[in-house]
């Protein structure tokens, strides 16, 4: 049932490529209302579809009908992305014109490899393990920090940035990217757990190691730290902290932080005000044996930190981006060495908290079956 399922799904998002070129050559298209108005059609039509499609199945898990219409846009996404790079041409430019200019910025381009690429493989994979009544709560965690970061990025720097007076009525067909993950989030967090199975000795002996017996939590608390610190600093620069370090890095090693489109800038006050939180939060589910909370959170987190970090660090390099911001050649090895390391810390977390979870499960009178996972 599995193949089918993601077959017809794969069929079904294929279908972007003969839509946006008909709608294309459709010139009468040329009013940003109209083109609206379109976008939002095709997203209903397509949804109807696929619940007229599926509608006789015994799935009927509702995120289905998301994955499988998100999966559409994805593909939209990744024909955007290649007729900006110059790939193809004649599919998307309609919409770009009319509809959202902001996506031909370096940032834009970006998330929409990463939508078209990452995003869709998730999709297709969560779509599988639906129709063979899989538990996909590990995927979609991760899925949804990655959309979460995407959007609550890029939305806020379309209106602050320098395209802010180009919004046009198709920047509302971005309204479900922000309020489906929502409710698609709370579905998520309950479903039940796929962990290992602990028995109550294992986890009570993991209870008891401190931190110096635990190598891997000893570097991934001196990791987070450091990130944490990495991260305050960046969330200074951008707020134009007078200090000569502050100015040196901005003009040597990260221009783009001075680009006026504000997404760098939104990028590193989320990385301030809620990552670095989290780092905070991660160093004490370390510490603190029983934090049930941090498995989770963590894929959450990965995924954010993923999607940000191949944004920020591809737009700082992209050729659209104005080349007084670009990152210098003779400091590429300092940047994409930091911000890989950066991205690659917090899926570190997440794969110690999913491979040993003991240390993260509630304590349970010895003698009782820890393989209950806890909900």
């Amino acid at each position: 049932m599995q193949l089918p399922a993601v077959l017809g799904a794969a069929g079904l998002s294929l279908a972007a490529f003969p839509v946006s070129y008909a709608l294309n050559c459709i010139c009468a298209l040329e009013h940003p209302v109209a083109i609206a108005v379109t976008g939002a059609l095709v997203l209903l039509t397509l949804f109807s579809m696929v619940y007229l499609q599926d509608r006789g199945s015994q799935s009927r898990d509702p995120l289905f009908y998301v994955f499988a219409v998100f999966s559409f846009t994805s593909v939209i996404d990744l024909i955007i992305s290649l007729e900006e790079d110059g790939y193809i041409r004649g599919f998307m430019e309609f919409y770009l014109k009319e509809g959202e200019p902001y996506l031909r910025t370096a940032y834009g381009i970006l998330i929409c490899y990463w939508d078209g690429v990452v995003h869709y493989l998730l999709y297709l994979a969560m779509i599988g393990a639906i129709a063979q009544r899989k538990n996909y709560r590990t995927l979609g965690l991760y899925w949804l920090g990655s959309l979460m970061m995407s959007i609550v990025v890029f939305l806020p720097g379309n209106l602050l940035g320098k395209y802010g007076s180009e919004i046009r009525p198709s920047f509302l067909l971005n309204v479900p990217y922000l309020l489906i993950p929502v409710w698609a989030g709370m579905k998520l967090f309950r479903q039940p757990r796929s962990l290992p199975c602990c028995t109550a000795e294992k986890v009570a002996a993991e209870h008891q190691k401190n931190l110096f017996q635990r190598p891997l939590d000893l570097g991934l608390v001196l990791f987070l730290l450091v990130a944490g610190v990495f991260t305050f600093f960046r969330g200074l620069v951008v707020l134009d902290c007078p200090s000569d370090s502050c100015f040196d890095y901005i003009y040597q090693y990260e221009p783009y932080l001075r680009d006026p489109v504000a997404y760098p800038k939104v990028q590193m006050l989320v990385y301030m005000f809620y990552v670095l939180p989290f780092f905070g939060l991660g160093v004490y589910g370390l510490l603190q044996p029983g934090c049930t909370w941090l498995p989770d959170w963590a894929l959450v987190c990965a995924g954010a930190v993923a999607q940000a970090q191949f944004s920020h660090v591809g737009a700082s390099l992209h050729h659209r981006t104005p080349y007084p911001y670009r990152t210098p050649e003779e400091v590429w090895w300092f940047f994409l060495l930091s911000n890989v390391l950066y991205a690659l810390g917090p899926h570190l977390l997440a794969y110690r908290c999913l491979r040993s979870p003991g240390f993260f499960q509630p304590a349970a009178p010895t003698g009782q079956d820890g393989a209950k996972k806890h909900q």
